[in-house]
């Protein structure tokens, strides 16, 4: 590694990760933007029945999502400082765990789908369902695909492939994690709690 792109990730100010991963994550809050926003405005239109629908979900388990998304991403976090002390193998461990967290935020939203789906509350009973599936649904793809990132990168810090001075890959994908927790953040008060 030159020692400009050792000053360049160690200089203050420097933005951590990818400029790609930037990009990228960009695209995806933009979508995510527009999708929200779409949301918002009909619930403007339709406030009854965006309300009378929002009774109808869990709000606790919505918490309990909220949760164990944040926990993931502060075990990344904690991954991320492992690895800047040169501890690779401790970063592998804390993004098993964030692992563990995420899987929580599965399970528990896959039950809610289902009951949903048992309950007759799919895509077409109404507009707010609509927009809940395509909303909730979107972001759950993203979070497995968070899920396989932390996986991969547990698996190269296991193996010692990230430390002190070679950490931009580790970077990016827990940047991906945290824009991953950054969206249900804002899903969560607005599909299940504002009105």
């Amino acid at each position: 590694m030159s020692t400009s792109a050792e000053s360049r990730r160690v200089a203050p100010g420097h933005l951590p990760g990818d400029l790609a991963m930037w990009f990228f994550i960009l695209a995806e809050l933009s979508v995510f933007a527009i999708l929200i926003l779409a949301f918002a405005v009909t619930q403007a239109l339709k406030p009854q029945l965006f309300g009378e629908s929002r009774l109808l979900l869990n709000t606790s388990t919505g918490l309990a999502m909220t949760l164990s998304l944040l926990t993931a991403g502060l075990f990344a976090a904690l991954a991320q400082e492992q690895v800047k002390r040169s501890r690779s193998r401790h970063g592998a461990v804390y993004l098993l765990a964030a692992l563990l967290a995420a899987s929580v935020y599965v399970v528990l939203k896959i039950t809610e789908y289902r009951h949903l789906l048992a309950s007759g509350l799919g895509m077409e009973h109404n507009t707010f369902f609509t927009l809940y599936w395509i909303l909730t649904g979107f972001h759950f793809l993203h979070v497995l695909l968070g899920m396989v990132i932390l996986g991969w990168l547990a698996e190269r810090c296991r193996r010692g492939l990230y430390n002190a001075a070679n950490r931009s890959g580790l970077e990016s994908g827990v940047l991906y994690w945290h824009m991953v927790d950054l969206i249900w953040v804002l899903l969560f008060p607005l599909v299940y709690v504002l009105n």
